[in-house]
């Protein structure tokens, strides 16, 4: 029985997308810090990325922090009509048990969740969930979740309480890489 067996009520999907390639301008805060131009050509390849592997969500999550939203903006634009989004700062910094929290918190009517967020934390949770993996998905998120990483992790939960450490199946991750014009 894999991981996302485990359990009663429909099946989740939680898509995980850290934030595109950020600047660093001088003087400027780490929560104000914009999308670089590669993470401004790689947040539109996420959103079209998510479209083409059926992961649109019924909800997005993002963190508060200007390359998220950003990185949010660039990629719904990407689809025909968005979902909604819920800015939480509690998403800024944040670490599994704070990430687990906010997610907890999320309607049960809502199976497919997007958070978009920061590492080490986005990175931390996807290993924290993840029971087991397809293929080499584990490897992968273990080696590196560079920006614009997208991972998929798959459960059965009647509530997004439900959703625990070990609990969930991860199905896919993807880079997404936009090129020069």
């Amino acid at each position: 029985m894999t991981a996302a067996r485990i359990g009663a009520g429909p099946l989740r999907r939680l898509v995980v997308l850290r934030h595109a390639k950020s600047a660093w301008p001088e003087g400027v805060a780490d929560h104000q810090r914009p999308l670089a131009p590669r993470g401004r050509r790689d947040a539109p390849v996420a959103g079209r990325m998510l479209a083409e592997a059926d992961c649109l969500p019924d909800l997005a999550l993002c963190s508060t922090a200007a390359r998220a939203r950003g990185t949010w903006e660039l990629a719904s634009a990407e689809w025909g009509t968005p979902p909604p989004v819920r800015h939480d700062r509690r998403l800024y910094a944040a670490d599994v048990p704070d990430l687990l929290e906010v997610v907890h918190e999320v309607p049960p009517e809502v199976e497919t969740l997007l958070l978009v967020g920061h590492n080490p934390g986005l990175e931390d949770l996807v290993l924290a969930l993840a029971g087991d993996g397809l293929d080499d998905t584990l490897d992968e998120v273990r080696t590196k979740f560079p920006t614009s990483a997208i991972a998929v992790l798959a459960w059965h939960g009647a509530t997004w309480r439900s959703l625990a450490p070990g609990t969930a199946l991860l199905t896919d991750v993807m880079v997404a890489r936009g090129t020069k014009k």
